[in-house]
Order: C-alpha cells, then sequence, then structure tokens
C-alpha cells in the first residue's frame, strides 16, 4: 500500500519555520496547516507572530485564527480532528500538507495516537530547523522588543480583565500573563492616576518577564522535539539554522539558501519522489 505524505516542520519559536514552509509549499505545491496552540485563536497577531497575508505569498494556510472564543480551550483532540480533515482536503486537491509549528505536543498526539490512526494511513517526513540556544536566545530578545514597538501592548490591552482567567485559552499565551501588573497600573487601583515612573517600570519588567519565559519555551520545546527523536524513534532529520542568524540582510538570505532551503529541497524531493510499499 502506497500511503500519502506529510511534511512536518518544528522547531523553537523564531527558528524560521513559517518562512521555510513558505518556501517548500511554493516549490512542492503544497499547503500549511497550523500547528501553534496559540495561533489557532483569533487575535493577537502580533503578540503570536502569525504570518501575515504578505509572507503567506499566496499559499494557502489552515487553522490559523479559526477559534473565534478567546476563553474556549482548543486541545490536542481537537486539533488531531481539524488537522486530519484539511490533511485529507490538501491530499484530496493533489497537492502536499505541511504541518507547520511550536506545539510539539499537538504534532505527537496527531502521529503517536493509535486512536487517530495516522502512521496507518500516511508517511511523514519530519525537518527540525535548530538555532544555538545562545544565538536564538538574543534574536527572540530582539523581537519582543519589536513586538512591543508594532503594537504588542496594544493587543494585549483589549483582551485584559482583571477577573479572566489566565490559564486558558489565548490568554495563556506568553506575552498575556506578564503584562497584568502593568496593566493593573493603568487605571490605578484605586481608580487615581498612575505614577508615570512606577508604570514604565512594571512595563520594563513586563517586557523582561516575557523574554525570560519565551527563552524557557524555546529550551521546552527543543527537549520537546529530542524526546521525539529519541524516545519515540521519530525519523527527524535536523537543520542547523544558526550560520543565518550571525548574518543579516543579502548575507543572511545567502546562508538561508546554502544552510536551510538547499539541503531541505532536497529532503522533501526525495520523500516526496520515495515509494512506501
Amino acid at each position: 500500500m502506497v500511503k500519502s505524505k506529510v511534511v512536518f516542520i518544528l522547531g523553537a519559536t523564531g527558528t524560521g519555520k513559517s518562512k521555510l514552509s513558505v518556501n517548500l509549499a511554493t516549490l512542492f505545491d503544497g499547503e500549511i496547516i497550523n500547528s501553534d496552540k496559540i495561533q489557532v485563536y483569533e487575535g493577537l497577531d502580533v503578540l503570536a507572530n502569525k504570518i501575515t497575508p504578505a509572507e503567506q505569498r499566496g499559499v494557502p494556510h489552515h487553522l490559523l485564527g479559526i477559534v473565534k472564543d478567546p476563553d474556549a480551550d482548543f486541545n490536542q483532540d481537537d486539533f488531531c480532528k481539524h488537522a486530519m480533515t484539511a490533511i485529507e482536503r490538501i491530499i484530496g486537491r493533489g497537492r502536499l500538507p505541511f504541518v507547520v509549528g511550536g506545539s510539539n505536543s499537538f504534532v505527537e498526539a496527531l502521529v503517536e495516537d493509535p486512536l487517530v490512526g495516522f502512521k496507518s494511513r500516511y508517511e511523514c517526513c519530519f525537518i527540525w530547523l535548530d538555532v544555538f540556544p545562545s544565538v536564538l536566545n538574543g534574536f527572540v530578545s530582539s523581537r519582543v522588543d519589536e513586538m512591543v514597538r508594532l503594537g504588542l501592548v496594544d493587543e494585549v490591552r483589549e483582551i485584559y480583565r482583571d477577573d479572566a482567567d489566565y490559564t486558558r485559552g489565548i490568554r495563556r499565551a506568553i506575552g498575556v500573563p506578564e503584562m497584568q501588573h502593568y496593566l493593573k497600573a493603568e487605571i490605578g487601583i484605586d481608580g487615581s492616576s498612575p505614577d508615570e515612573e512606577k508604570r514604565q517600570h512594571l512595563l520594563r519588567a513586563a517586557i523582561d518577564k516575557i523574554k525570560e519565559n519565551t527563552h524557557d519555551l524555546t529550551s521546552r520545546q527543543v527537549g520537546k522535539i529530542r524526546r521525539m527523536k529519541n524516545k519515540l524513534g521519530l525519523d527527524i532529520v535536523r537543520i542547523v539554522a544558526t550560520p543565518v542568524f550571525k548574518k543579516s540582510g543579502v548575507e543572511a538570505e545567502k546562508e538561508w539558501k546554502k544552510s536551510v532551503l538547499g539541503p531541505c529541497i532536497e529532503i522533501v524531493r526525495e520523500f516526496i519522489e520515495s515509494d512506501d510499499i
């Protein structure tokens, strides 16, 4: 039996998964299924670093912003159901599905849960885009600063509620709970105007905490990928993208094509041309 093929692009936040997926989907007539548990929600486009329509370059994307209720819990079962439906429809159109995102618990549930039956129907190619922590942490910190410049605080303010549960739904996203003390200070506990110096101190503390928690997240994400590779035995190919992050501009793009895109093109080409009997 020849199984249908699905490509997975894994990696910690900030490693370039979205860019790589669009590059590959453009070359191999693919469509992209989001596997990030925050990006499935509507809103927080800056904070969640959602790929923009321009960045999508006409490639169809699925499971982006499909959950309208910010308090709803979109769990692994929900993801598996939606992802399987999207995969079948993409394959039905004669195209190649790319599952892309940083929520590895979603990917593991989809591939490993016997009730989903994924392995009996599909052949998988796993690409892990990795960047050394010392380099990635610096990039992530700079990206948080850029998110603040682009409106992170305003986004979080729009969904802020003093009595909300910040452990569920979209409000569990890194960047939301960390802003609570600052947003409370905006109105003042007693309704008076807050002290500007105190507000700025709380804002800086919130931004620093967002960076710290994002660094912790990238470490956990890599740990889960290593577990999937070493303990679950998934055939995951690691592509080191660190050299790209040490350059900028035209030189970074040249390095991307050399160190990342070129090898990944060969991996996917070999995968789709092979027969699984």
